[in-house]
């Protein structure tokens, strides 16, 4: 078989003289989704029955699980990057495991419909308007590096007023 009609010689010579007595690459390892270390288990948490009363050891939560093949950590700045604020109502739909993204994708979706209100009233003016924009970026900049970063500890960033609203949102989920 020739592979590469311009070499002088055929592959095949070229790979006998190769050593096979040398150390073969470690075996590739199976990725995970999870921010966590491989070396430390995931938290589990108790599930609410819905008979009643809750599952003890029967069936459990990963809180670090999410719906998409993607990290939580990603995840959660999808939400804020992702055309706001229609990148949060995308994960609303799509994501069903995981209340950090849960939360993030809220309080996206509310803190920047209000906003782009916000941009339809004061468009008179293109000072505002670029004040605004420049606002909405910084915000987008800061909320993302925040769930980026608090996706180890699961805490939340809660912006005043759309923060605690995306909570008692996901609360009565």
């Amino acid at each position: 078989m020739d592979f590469a009609p311009y070499q002088s010689e055929s592959p095949d010579t070229s790979r006998r003289s190769l050593n096979l007595n040398r150390p073969l690459s470690p075996p590739a390892q199976n990725r995970s989704y999870s921010p966590l270390p491989p070396s430390s288990p995931p938290p589990i948490l108790p599930t609410h029955q819905p008979g009643g009363g809750w599952a003890g050891n029967r069936e459990t939560v990963n809180q670090f699980e999410t719906s998409l093949p993607i990290r939580l950590d990603w995840e959660a700045v999808m939400a804020y990057v992702l055309l706001p604020p229609a990148g949060g109502v995308l994960l609303l739909i799509t994501e069903h495991k995981s209340d950090f993204v849960r939360f993030h994708a809220w309080q996206s979706s509310l803190l920047f419909a209000f906003l782009v209100v916000v941009h339809l009233i004061i468009s008179f003016s293109a000072f505002l308007s670029y004040t605004l924009l420049v606002v909405d970026l910084a915000l987008i900049a800061y909320l993302s590096m925040k769930a980026y970063q608090d996706a180890d500890t699961l805490d939340r960033c809660e912006v005043p007023f759309f923060g605690p609203l995306a909570s008692s949102i996901l609360d009565d989920e």
